[in-house]
């Protein structure tokens, strides 16, 4: 490890869009808007998942853990994005920036496990209902979840290593808002193509497997409700299995477009928006798909509150 001598330097510049003063109000507006329907939305899922029995099911744990997921995603960036903002001087320490890369990639990850999880989730719910007690027990989700997050660390780990041990020689200019995998590796003076062979290889294994055991699981979802003869029924599998594609979409779409290419490939005011948008504005938009899109969850949400006015 090699973390020592790189980090004399001990602070990271993160220019984001420093070249486009007109930009950074329109920014911090947007981020901090964003940041606080994220929080708002998320809390409010975690509450009412947790505070109505009628929710303690299967489908609802995985979404307690992917609400968890998405707060503490965008409060590993969007906190100091907003500080540096403000700033003249937008940096970073070398041990925040470790700690950044580090929460960031775990939670992606992680993200990516649990939504293949809920995809499976879904399938045994419609194509296996008589089993689904059996199959989907306590004991099952738990394990496959605490799975996702310990794979999800481990893949953080390794891809920062590999990521940080390149040799900077003295580069302290990371153009992005926060530390990123592509970001840091243009810092490199050496050859990264190794390294990135390496790095393309973790993001297929977190990014297209998940993907993959999605497509089946939808395949299959699909055939079933096609069988189903009554139209209300059929609306019904599609409208449960609606809002998880939805989110699927949004956040793997984006978040392959980043990590399945060299990042010399890259357009670096692209990627920014890119990484924004999985990064902050889909954290943001889930809590809005699965409410609005949820009967049981708006019906569990006016029962909660309900149940707050009354105490």
């Amino acid at each position: 490890m090699n973390w020592a001598n790189e980090s004399s330097a001990r602070e990271f510049i993160l220019l984001g869009f420093s070249d486009r003063p007109w930009l950074q109000m329109p920014l911090f507006v947007l981020l901090l808007i964003s940041y606080t329907f994220t929080i708002f939305g998320n809390v409010s899922i975690m509450m009412v998942c947790i505070l109505d029995p009628k929710l303690h099911t299967p489908m609802y744990f995985f979404l307690t853990n992917l609400s968890i997921l998405d707060l503490c995603y965008t409060t590993s960036t969007v906190p100091h994005m907003l500080t540096n903002i403000c700033r003249n001087k937008k940096t970073i320490s070398y041990g925040g920036c470790v700690a950044q890369l580090i929460i960031f990639l775990a939670l992606g990850a992680t993200e990516c496990l649990l939504l293949a999880v809920m995809s499976f989730d879904r399938y045994v719910a419609v194509c296996k209902p008589l089993h689904y007690v059996v199959i989907m027990n306590h004991w099952f989700c738990v394990r496959v979840v605490a799975f996702s997050w310990f794979t999800g660390f481990g893949n953080s780990v390794l891809q920062s290593s590999l990521t940080l041990n390149m040799p900077r020689c003295g580069r302290q200019e990371v153009d992005h808002f926060f530390c990123e995998v592509p970001a840091l590796l243009k810092l490199s003076c050496a050859d990264t193509k190794p390294i990135e062979s390496e790095l393309f290889f973790f993001s297929v294994l977190i990014l297209l497997i998940p993907v993959t055991l999605i497509l089946i699981s939808y395949g299959f979802i699909a055939q079933a409700v096609l069988r189903i003869r009554s139209a209300e029924g059929r609306q019904k599998a599609f409208g449960t299995c609606g809002s998880h594609m939805v989110v699927v979409t949004l956040f793997f779409g984006t978040a392959i477009y980043m990590y399945l290419q060299p990042p010399s490939s890259t357009s670096k005011d692209w990627g920014k928006m890119v990484s924004l948008f999985y990064g902050i504005i889909t954290p943001m938009l889930n809590p809005l798909i699965y409410s609005l899109r949820n009967k049981d969850m708006k019906e569990a949400f006016k029962r909660v509150m309900k149940k707050i006015f009354f105490l």
